[in-house]
């Protein structure tokens, strides 16, 4: 058996051998068009694990002949990029003036300092910075760092992409090339590997070393998912159930089960996954999935991810305890989070209509001769703080985009919404 993991032996060495990502490298895309030009920017990668940041990184450090320099955020500080960084800088004034990459994989995991650290060698172009990370960059990357840095978002691989990827390791891999292998379902390969190229080539792996010593390695649903039920078990903070342990937490939230809920948050404590991460998760769901029918959900999620941060590991586990389980608990509504999809949606469709004249800014005396402002009703000088106008641009009268849930609190809006606004949006 082969040391070196198979995902690690077929990763791809050059542009045509990489599959996937064709909304950055297909032609007249952003990285293609890059190549093309000769110009190679710092810049942040941001997607899921499997993805194929740290390889685009690589190829694109030997597409331009660069020197490449790799550091993980899990195990470096200020110290190992400062050497890093010295370190770059001596090579790139023996390199022909090709500036040297950095590549720093789950560079959202820095702290502030260590991304101060690397500003100077950015701002100078010492080096080629090259960030990965799963995690939103907006959120994790210091402002400064961000904004001298080109993102591009890496999406996970499509199913024929998979499938393409499986053929290609079984033809030209070195070792699973020489074995009597029979590609007969994919199903289980598929569904195990989420759109994860590693995740699809290691229970590949698995199920080829299970029957290595056989006539005829058959791969087929049953096989793969008894090679790899065991290696499902362990919660890996850094890649495989990352996803998938805090997609089981948010959806038990959202199905009002405290107890699945405190479950899988005990997963990912036991697991000492970013307490970061999962506060910003509950923040994300009390807005989407409970909403207008608790607005102290949102409340309480603010304050909960402000609290684990200055509180910190092991305590923090108590207060997110107690958000989980009052989250779960909540009466649910998506209301909000629809009325913006359908409000965008319109947008999109019918793009930038005119603001109604009585609703416009007049600071000038040719905009109020024109008639900006003129007949806008101002509510509070009308009984009951209303008074019945239009608000919507022409064209989209009477659009209703938010549609109160069915709970306590947004039936008492529905209530009054019908009761100011009589038919008009048919409440």
């Amino acid at each position: 058996m082969n040391e070196q993991p198979l995902a690690e032996r077929m990763r791809p060495k050059t542009i045509e051998e990489y599959i996937g990502q064709s909304q950055l490298l297909g032609p007249g895309k952003p990285i293609r068009l890059m190549l093309e030009n000769g110009i190679l920017p710092s810049m942040i990668f941001w997607g899921p694990p499997g993805t194929g940041k740290t390889t685009l990184a690589l190829m694109l450090a030997s597409y331009f002949d660069r020197p490449f320099y790799q550091l993980s955020a899990i195990n470096s500080g200020v110290k190992e990029v400062r050497e890093v960084l010295d370190t770059a800088s001596k090579a790139g004034l023996f390199s022909q003036g090709k500036r040297p990459v950095l590549f720093i994989d789950e560079i959202h995991r820095f702290n502030k300092s260590q991304q101060d650290s690397l500003l100077g060698a950015v701002e100078k172009g010492t080096i080629t910075l090259i960030g990965a990370t799963t995690e939103n960059p907006s959120f994790e990357v210091i402002n400064a760092l961000l904004s001298r840095c080109q993102v591009f978002t890496l999406q996970h691989h499509g199913k024929d992409e998979l499938i393409a990827i499986l053929k290609q390791a079984l033809e030209k891999d070195k070792e699973l090339s020489k074995l009597p292998v029979k590609l007969e379902e994919t199903d289980a390969l598929l569904q195990i590997s989420g759109g994860d190229a590693r995740k699809l080539l290691n229970a590949l792996e698995l199920a080829v070393e299970v029957q290595r010593n056989r006539d005829e390695i058959r791969i087929t649903n049953e096989e793969v998912k008894q090679a790899v039920a065991a290696n499902l078990a362990a919660y890996d903070k850094n890649g495989e159930l990352h996803y998938d342990i805090i997609s089981a937490f948010i959806k038990s939230i959202r199905g009002s089960d405290p107890n699945a809920a405190v479950y899988y948050l005990a997963r990912m404590v036991q697991g000492g996954e970013d307490v970061r991460f999962i506060a910003r998760r509950l923040l994300i769901l009390a807005a989407e999935d409970i909403g207008q029918a608790n607005p102290m959900a949102l409340v309480m999620a603010n304050n909960c991810f402000q609290a684990v941060e200055s509180v910190g590991w092991p305590e923090s586990r108590i207060i997110l305890s107690n958000t989980a389980i009052y989250l779960a608990v909540s009466a649910k509504s998506n209301a909000a989070y629809e009325a913006i999809n359908s409000a965008q949606e319109r947008v999109r469709q019918t793009g930038d209509l005119p603001v109604p004249l009585h609703l416009r800014n007049a600071p000038t005396k040719l905009m109020k001769e024109m008639g900006y402002g003129d007949n806008y009703g101002y509510a509070h000088s009308y009984e009951g703080n209303f008074v019945e106008q239009e608000f919507l641009p022409q064209g989209l009268e009477g659009g209703a985009f938010y549609v109160p849930g069915n709970n306590r609190i947004e039936n008492e809006y529905r209530e009054r919404l019908k009761r100011l606004w009589k038919e008009k949006y048919g409440y």
